[in-house]
């Protein structure tokens, strides 16, 4: 079962998404939350695992909730985005949250990303994975970023990228859990990077 607190200060959003996330048998809605201060509480008070933030929020807006979130271990963001936020995307990818879906977005997308994000994947839509190709740069990272990385560090990339989970790299690549998770700080390391989302941007948007 997949535990789910919604955080966004408009109502219909906020009745649409109840509505998708109830009608599933895999998915129990925690609770909703009217700004990102609220969301966090109810992180912590709570066993949550995907917290569906809209950016723009009062009080607390949904990044920074997102990097306190993240920084407690408390559950994995999935961020709600339009594209008149976009300093606000380049902030959040930089905070490592691993998901992003647009408000337009179909009932099916929007489950798809949440059972995604669940189990650790990466989820990006084409059209906020071309916005970010224009404005993200990792430490002017480009093709040469991977020139250091072997073989197997480089299926690593390419399956992160996909969106895999860390467990769906292992069963996929006969290795352990814990191998696949060392094989990703070395390529932090080697990348200069902070997050399993960076290596993803830096891999899909490499020119």
């Amino acid at each position: 079962m997949i535990n789910i607190i919604i955080g966004d200060d408009d109502a219909i959003i906020c009745e649409g998404l109840k509505m998708i996330i109830e009608s599933q048998d895999d998915m129990k809605l925690i609770g909703v939350a009217n700004d990102g201060q609220q969301a966090v509480e109810m992180c912590r008070n709570n066993k949550v695992d995907v917290v569906v933030l809209d950016i723009r929020m009062p009080i607390m807006d949904g990044i920074s909730a997102s990097e306190l979130i993240i920084s407690e271990k408390l559950a994995t963001p999935l961020l709600l985005t339009t594209f008149d936020e976009d300093e606000l995307i380049i902030k959040a990818i930089k905070v490592g949250v691993s998901g992003y879906i647009l408000k337009n977005s179909t009932s099916q997308r929007i489950l798809s990303a949440i059972r995604s994000v669940a189990v650790g994947g990466v989820v990006f839509q084409n059209d906020i994975l071309e916005f970010i190709q224009k404005h993200i740069e990792f430490n002017n990272h480009n093709d040469n970023s991977f020139l250091d990385l072997s073989d197997r560090e480089m299926q690593i990339v390419k399956l992160i990228a996909k969106g895999h989970s860390n467990i769906q790299i292992a069963n996929m690549l006969y290795l352990t859990n814990g191998t696949v998770r060392n094989y990703i700080s070395v390529i932090l390391e080697k990348m200069g990077l902070e997050h399993r989302t960076q290596i993803a941007v830096t891999y899909l948007t490499r020119n």
